[in-house]
């Protein structure tokens, strides 16, 4: 076993063991940071296929974006409604058969499948190339993802800040 096949091993297992947190914790806020360290160990296994532009993105788009958002818009609908918010877990036994019976099948697929394994190639412009692609076609649609996020954003904390004026007046 190689040195890689540990950091590989250690990084399956940081991804699966927060990825459970994330799933079984009943606070959300739990689960919000249980969730970056499974985008850390998804950008760590990129890092290892030496697809290190893809492991940048990976941390920029999803930890520094997504999740960050998604901790923002808890915590501030939290302050809001002055509700503590937790999650409750319903059919946890079928759940865990149906879990167990599909990473049984995951398991034995990976396990008997004959894996073509090829040596990496080492391509000098392909971040600029992506760079220049994303540019030149899809400008557009990440800025017009980033109002989109905006949007929905500002739209739960005006639905959470109705609600409290909502349930203040009635306490009046």
């Amino acid at each position: 076993m190689t040195t890689y096949d540990l950091i590989f091993y250690l990084f399956a297992l940081i991804i699966l063991v927060s990825a459970f947190i994330v799933v079984a914790a009943r606070n959300i806020i739990y689960s919000a940071f249980s969730l970056l360290f499974t985008f850390f160990g998804v950008a760590g296994i990129y890092v290892l296929l030496n697809a290190d532009f893809i492991a940048v993105v990976q941390v920029i788009i999803y930890v520094g974006g997504i999740l960050v958002l998604i901790i923002f818009g808890v915590m501030l609908t939290n302050k809001i409604t002055e509700v503590e918010i937790k999650t409750e877990s319903f059919q946890v036994l079928p759940s865990i058969i149906i879990s167990g019976i599909i990473g049984g099948t995951l398991v034995a697929i990976f396990t008997k499948t004959n894996w073509k394994v090829a040596e990496p190639q080492i391509l000098d412009k392909t971040v600029t190339e992506i760079g220049r692609f994303l540019v030149s076609h899809y400008m557009i649609l990440f800025e017009l993802a980033g109002i989109i996020l905006l949007v929905a954003l500002i739209g739960s904390v005006m639905i959470a800040r109705k609600e409290k004026l909502e349930t203040e007046e009635v306490e009046k």
